[in-house]
């Protein structure tokens, strides 16, 4: 991810590799710390995604996740049906390394349509131009057949649809609610303009105190009045949100 750092620095637009092991690891681990550091860095001229015609690789996320956090993704990957590319280079120092992890977005998520839908909204609503790899686009499961069929271990996430296959595929639930909401960032206006509304933020005494954030290259900055709210589990804040 460094080297990206370094491209966007110079006005180059980059690919955000970080996100399809950094999205994977948050719905594993159902904390949001790693993910909210990477979001504050990340370039924000980029092209995001969370799945292409090959692996999804870990070295991009070497020091955003810790040893341990990438090996649980690495590990419950491969219970839903992954498999991987080693990495053999002096770099691993002559231990067995995975440089990336071959399977589908969607079996990554345990094919479970709520945590694939959420992996594709934090996606589009990360600063950059979101892109969809067509076996996303439908939701597509591991093709083992295809896999072994080849001996191609990267064939597991590159299936040949039928016409017959893409009509059916189209009229999924998951895959409806997909489109809705590539409409809905498509379209609507705060992704393309500036607004300011008034929302409720709660947080927790333990909770970070986001003040500030940004979203697809705009700013977006929260003046907040603080009080506690009775029966309340946290603290209660009037926030006026701009976006610019």
């Amino acid at each position: 991810y460094t080297v990206q750092l370094k491209i966007a620095e110079h006005g180059y637009t980059v690919y955000d590799f970080v996100l399809p092991v950094m999205v994977l690891h948050t719905l594993y681990s159902q904390s949001s710390r790693r993910i909210r550091h990477w979001l504050s860095i990340c370039p924000r001229d980029q092209h995001t995604t969370l799945d292409t015609h090959d692996g999804l690789g870990t070295v991009d996320v070497e020091d955003l996740l810790s040893e341990e956090e990438l090996q649980a993704v690495i590990a419950q990957t491969e219970k839903y049906g992954a498999n991987f590319k080693w990495d053999y280079s002096q770099k691993a120092l002559g231990e067995k390394r995975v440089y990336q992890i071959n399977c589908s977005y969607y079996s990554a998520v345990g094919e479970d349509d709520d945590s694939y839908l959420l992996s594709r909204a934090i996606q589009f609503f990360t600063p950059g131009v979101p892109q969809v790899y067509y076996m996303g686009l439908l939701a597509g499961e591991n093709d083992y057949e295809l896999m072994e069929r080849t001996n191609y271990d990267r064939n597991i996430s590159r299936h040949n649809y039928t016409v017959e296959e893409i009509e059916a595929a189209v009229e999924k639930p998951v895959v409806k609610r997909l489109r809705r909401l590539m409409q809905f960032r498509n379209a609507y206006p705060v992704f393309d303009g500036e607004m300011s509304l008034p929302c409720l933020v709660y947080t927790s005494e333990a909770a970070d105190d986001l003040l500030c954030g940004d979203l697809g290259g705009r700013r977006i900055v929260k003046k907040r009045t603080r009080g506690r709210e009775r029966g309340s589990g946290g603290t209660k804040t009037r926030a006026r949100t701009v976006v610019r």
